[in-house]
């Protein structure tokens, strides 16, 4: 097994990164936030599972040894394969799958996109007490980056990140780009000074609508300040507005 990779990032795309290790381009399928914490040219680490197929031998990239090993537990549920595996934890980070399995909240888990209600009760029967209790595993965020991911600073480079992410889940160009839009607009209606942006629904996944999406930096807005954004619960929220189309 290929335990993790630490090299030079050759190329991001939609669906992953291209890391050089020792003179060898590797593909590495990543969720959102993880893409997001790499930069073309720069070096980078990333805990990986193989997946092994009788026509593919796929590798999977996460920030760190918790979501990898998130990522590989969830597969032993019936039915949850790597990408469906993948797709949830694009969803959630893994303190936030523990707590909706933990908690049984199926509709919060039924905002992965290919889980509905029945797959959704499946996943919490059989991965009850199986995942950990939040917080325990190692899930906590470094200096600089909230447990959803990186923060980036702009306001707009996130579009970018978010799109890929949408469209690496599967969803329509159209479809993307109008969540991004209403996403956006949420951002735009905290007004100048940067503040949270409203609009959570505090379920079990913990993020709230854009909320914590932008922060103010620094000394905060009264400063003038441009935003950081945190890619990752934008992300979250562009999936919220979809799976409320």
């Amino acid at each position: 097994m290929i335990s993790h990779l630490d090299g030079r990032v050759s190329a991001i795309a939609p669906e992953g990164a291209v890391i050089e290790v020792g003179g060898v381009g590797l593909l590495v399928q990543c969720t959102p936030g993880t893409l997001a914490t790499l930069r073309p040219g720069e070096r980078a680490r990333v805990a990986t599972s193989l997946v092994v197929r009788e026509d593919a031998l796929t590798l999977f990239g996460f920030t760190g040894d918790d979501e990898r090993d998130v990522f590989e537990l969830l597969q032993t549920a019936s039915g949850v394969g790597p990408r469906l595996a993948l797709a949830m934890l694009a969803v959630f980070t893994p303190d936030a799958l523990r707590r909706a399995v933990a908690a049984e909240d199926v509709t919060a888990l039924t905002r992965v996109p290919g889980i509905g209600r029945k797959g959704a009760q499946r996943i919490v029967l059989e991965l009850a007490g199986r995942l950990g209790s939040p917080g325990v595993a190692g899930g906590q965020a470094q200096l600089g980056q909230s447990a959803a991911g990186p923060m980036l600073p702009g306001a707009e480079p996130w579009r970018d990140q978010v799109r890929a992410g949408l469209l690496n889940l599967g969803w329509p160009p159209r479809e993307a780009d109008q969540a991004i839009a209403a996403v956006a607009a949420d951002v735009l209606a905290a007004g100048g000074d940067a503040a949270r942006v409203g609009g959570g629904d505090g379920n079990a996944n913990g993020d709230g609508g854009a909320s914590g999406g932008a922060r103010a930096n620094g000394d905060g807005a009264a400063g003038g300040g441009p935003a950081e954004v945190d890619v990752a619960a934008m992300l979250r929220a562009a999936l919220r507005k979809l799976s409320r189309a």
